[in-house]
C-alpha cells in the first residue's frame, strides 16, 4: 500500500455524499450531524461514532449547519489491508469486510479526543511533503486502528452470515451499552435470549476467549480512562461503573491493572 493514495477530508458542508469505488471509507462523526444515510437507510443519533463502509456503499451525511467541522471522512485504498503493519489487527478482518450490519463504533470521551488528534495529524501529514511522512502516516493509521480494534476485536473473517459471529458482534455492542449496569455473563445472555453456555461457546469459537473476558476488557478500558482523566473520587468511579462497592472496584483494579485505584492514578 502506498500512503500517497490515502485521502482525508473534513465533514463541513450541510450535505456530504460519497461512494467509495476503489476505497474503503471510514467516517468519524463528531457533532452537529442530524442523520447519516447509508444505502438509503437513515441512521440517527450517530454523533461520536465511527462507521466503516465498503467500497460499494452509497452514503450521505446531513448536518444542521456548515459553520464548523463535524468530523472526518478517511478514504483508504483496498490495498491497505495487505500492508504488514496491519496484518495482526482484528479490525481489518471484520469491519471492512463485513457483509452484514454496517460496522459502527461508539467512542468513550477520552478515546474520542485521541481519535480526533490522530485524524488531525493525518490530515496535516497527507497535505505536506515532510521527510519520512509515509512512515508517519502508516504509524498514525496503525494507532487509529489499534484504538478501534479494542472495540471490534473479532478474530475471524466474517465472510458469510454466520449466526455465531453475528451473536458475538451483538454481544459486544450490548456490553458497550450496558457495562455500567451489568458485569455478569448471565445478564447479557438473558438480553440476547441465549444460555450462558451457548454465549460462551460462540465467543470462544469466534474470539478464542470466554464471554467474561470481553466484559472485563470493557471494564478495564473504562476504569483506566476514569482514573486517569476524571476528577471523580475512586468511590464515585466505582459506583458509576456498576461495582457494588469501592473495595470490589479496588480488588478488580489490582487484578487487572496491577495497582490499587489510588496507586494507578499516581503512575
Amino acid at each position: 500500500m502506498n500512503p500517497e493514495y490515502i485521502k482525508i477530508a473534513r465533514i463541513v458542508n450541510k450535505k456530504t455524499s460519497g461512494k467509495g469505488e476503489d476505497y474503503y471509507t471510514v467516517c468519524w462523526i463528531q457533532n452537529s450531524v442530524t442523520s447519516f444515510e447509508i444505502n438509503r437507510t437513515s441512521y440517527q443519533d450517530v454523533n461520536n461514532s465511527i462507521f466503516f463502509l465498503r467500497p460499494e456503499v452509497e452514503w450521505t451525511i446531513f448536518k444542521s449547519d456548515d459553520t464548523k467541522s463535524s468530523g472526518y471522512v478517511l478514504y483508504l485504498p483496498k490495498s491497505v489491508l495487505d500492508h504488514p503493519t496491519f496484518k495482526n489487527l482484528h479490525i481489518t478482518e471484520v469491519c471492512l469486510f463485513s457483509n452484514g450490519e454496517i460496522p459502527k463504533i461508539n467512542l468513550a470521551p477520552g478515546i474520542e479526543k485521541r481519535i480526533q488528534s490522530i485524524l488531525e495529524m493525518l490530515d496535516e501529514l497527507i497535505s505536506t511533503n515532510l521527510k519520512h511522512r509515509k512512515e508517519a502516516i502508516l504509524a498514525l493509521l496503525n494507532t487509529f486502528f489499534v484504538y478501534c480494534d479494542g472495540k471490534c476485536n473479532i478474530k475471524s473473517v466474517i465472510s458469510d452470515t454466520s449466526s455465531k459471529s453475528a451473536l458475538v458482534y451483538k454481544f459486544k455492542k450490548v456490553i458497550d451499552r450496558h457495562i455500567s449496569e451489568y458485569h455478569q455473563v448471565s445478564d447479557y445472555a438473558g438480553m440476547l435470549h441465549v444460555s450462558n453456555k451457548y454465549l460462551n461457546e460462540c465467543v470462544n469459537e469466534v474470539l478464542g476467549v470466554n464471554a467474561k473476558s470481553l466484559i472485563n476488557e470493557q471494564l478495564v478500558m473504562r476504569s483506566r480512562h476514569e482514573l486517569k482523566f476524571s476528577d471523580n473520587s475512586v468511590k464515585e468511579i466505582a459506583f458509576e461503573l456498576g461495582f457494588s462497592s469501592p473495595d470490589y472496584f479496588s480488588s478488580f483494579c489490582k487484578k487487572h491493572l496491577g495497582h490499587a485505584p489510588s496507586e494507578f492514578r499516581r503512575l
